[in-house]
């Protein structure tokens, strides 16, 4: 197998990336994308950034805040947040998320 190409997902860590949020971090020349298990309740608070950032609800409900508007996400609805536009959220049940940034997330390279 080539093992540049191919991976194991067991293989990448488990990373709590912010109380309640258990993230496994893959990163490629331009892009993150973020496998997020979250724990019912637990809120990210307002904030932006440069990436564009694509939100997705795998299994769960997540409420997701963007520019004040509140929508619950549920599988089959996501969302396109673009740069630097204020976003938060709370998950209203045990969920799992994948968000995709791009360009890449340095600050989570270092997690």
């Amino acid at each position: 197998m080539d093992t540049s190409i191919f991976k194991h997902f067991s293989d990448i860590p488990t990373k709590e990336i912010a109380p309640g949020y258990f993230s496994k971090l893959i990163h490629t020349e331009t892009n993150t994308v973020n496998f997020i298990d979250v724990t019912k309740g637990s809120p990210i608070p307002r904030h932006r950034h440069v990436h564009e950032q694509l939100s997705f609800v795998l299994e769960g409900e997540f409420e997701l805040t963007v520019n004040e508007i509140p929508q619950r996400l549920t599988p089959g609805l996501f969302a396109v947040i673009p740069s630097n536009v204020w976003h938060s959220g709370v998950a209203l049940t045990d969920c799992r998320l994948i968000d995709i940034f791009s360009p890449v997330r340095e600050d989570y390279r270092d997690l």
